[in-house]
């Protein structure tokens, strides 16, 4: 398939899209469909890039890369974070040049223009007499926070429904804490895959057997309905429902919301929010589902609260325990590339080597990141064959349905906004 794709074919992938199916080969290996993406999705609805963690004290910033996009995420003098695109307003240089660091102001090292960490500008040497700086201030990008969670939305106009969503979801994250949390550590990994082949295969568990670190904790049954449960796991199923009994009797004791959510392909920002046991001793994704961090995130009576699992349409899932979270993000970096973020946050005063050991910590999402990197890479390899055409999703991949059907719908909607 030639990654160039013409744009009056885009119209037509769109519009003949098979329901139940995954998607035609040019959606995955497209140059000019990856630019789509981009356009479409990434630049028009909001997407989760960091967390309050990462910029505890004013002045530490971070910044993501969205396609053209370079936008800097700064916690300001009132402590409250901000977002502004990374260009100057002098000639455009681009300011920020690290991932991540600390600021007093924001100075861009081609002319030296001085900003705040507001956006203001504060200096610009040899101006005109009549040069008024209050009209050259960086360019803000909408930002929320949810619970410790940063999200970012270039729209001039973003989605309306986030409001309503953010509180929803809100009382279900708040009891974790994790606007007052700290990052233990932070791993990139960059998957040779398209950034939808990364979230397809993240919201099916039928692949779950190539996971066995994952799968000393976690009830791989997700995805599955109480007829469709094979019967190599149906003991687990069964060990499942009494965990779950037992998990939401907890639940209701201590006033933790956790019934699930599921709003994916209804709307302009899909998601979906859960809670519900861990398997093993229940209490984290460990190998053998103990607390990795003795220190927990709050005020919990018991480490055994499961997990609290949470993610957001086009780019984030979440897992979050009484001893620590794990957020992830999938940012696209080309047609074949996408970077995947995994943070792990514990208690804001939490020791590494005391409280918590990092390797333990770590170990389980480590290597179900490397493992889920080989599986999309070799999806990836399949569906630039042109032997490649589109399979029929199990009852199992509901949700990777799901998320296709909203990927498609966003596209519909803008190639209509664009006629």
């Amino acid at each position: 398939m030639n990654p160039a794709t013409p744009t009056a074919a885009v119209g037509d992938l769109v519009t003949r899209r098979l329901v139940g199916h995954s998607l035609e080969a040019p959606f995955y290996v497209s140059e000019e469909l990856f630019g789509l993406d981009v356009e479409a999705v990434f630049a028009r609805h909001w997407i989760f890039v960091a967390t309050e963690a990462e910029v505890p004290e004013p002045g530490d910033y971070v910044t993501v890369t969205l396609g053209p996009y370079s936008v800097i995420i700064v916690r300001d003098d009132d402590e409250d974070v901000r977002a502004f695109h990374n260009v100057c307003r002098h000639r455009g240089a681009r300011i920020l040049n690290e991932e991540r660091g600390s600021v007093g102001n924001i100075v861009c090292g081609y002319h030296h223009w001085t900003y705040g960490v507001d956006g203001k500008l504060l200096h610009a040497e040899s101006q005109a007499p009549d040069f008024d700086r209050s009209c050259f201030g960086l360019r803000s990008v909408h930002v929320r926070t949810v619970a410790g969670l940063v999200y970012i939305c270039l729209a001039a106009e973003p989605p309306a429904d986030f409001d309503e969503i953010i509180t929803r979801v809100e009382p279900y994250l708040a009891p974790h804490n994790l606007a007052r949390a700290k990052v233990a550590t932070q791993i990139d990994l960059i998957e040779n895959a398209n950034w939808k082949l990364t979230l397809e295969n993240n919201r099916e568990c039928y692949h779950c057997t190539g996971h066995p670190e994952l799968q000393a904790c976690y009830f791989p049954i997700y995805g599955y309905q109480e007829q469709d449960v094979p019967a190599v796991l149906r003991p687990t199923y069964e060990r499942f429902l009494r965990a779950d009994a037992d998990a939401r009797a907890t639940y209701e004791e201590l006033g933790l919301p956790y019934a699930t959510i599921e709003e994916l392909d209804t709307r302009p920002t899909g998601f979906r929010i859960q809670r519900e046991p861990l398997d093993g001793a229940g209490e984290s994704y460990t190998a053998d589902g103990t607390a990795a961090c003795k220190r927990l995130l709050a005020d919990f009576p018991t480490a055994r609260l499961g997990r609290l699992s949470f993610h957001t349409q086009p780019n984030a899932w979440f897992h979050l325990m009484a001893d620590h979270a794990i957020t992830f993000s999938a940012i696209p970096l080309g047609p074949d590339r996408t970077l995947v973020r995994t943070t792990w946050l514990v208690h804001a005063d939490a020791v590494e080597g005391v409280d918590y050991d990092l390797d333990t910590l770590t170990k389980v999402w480590k290597a179900t990141n490397v493992q889920d990197a080989v599986f999309v890479e070799r999806a990836q390899r399949g569906v630039s064959s042109p032997a490649y055409v589109p399979g029929p999703y199990a009852p199992t991949e509901a949700q990777v349905e799901a998320f296709v059907n909203w990927y498609v719908t966003r596209l519909e909607a803008h190639l209509e906004q664009q006629r």
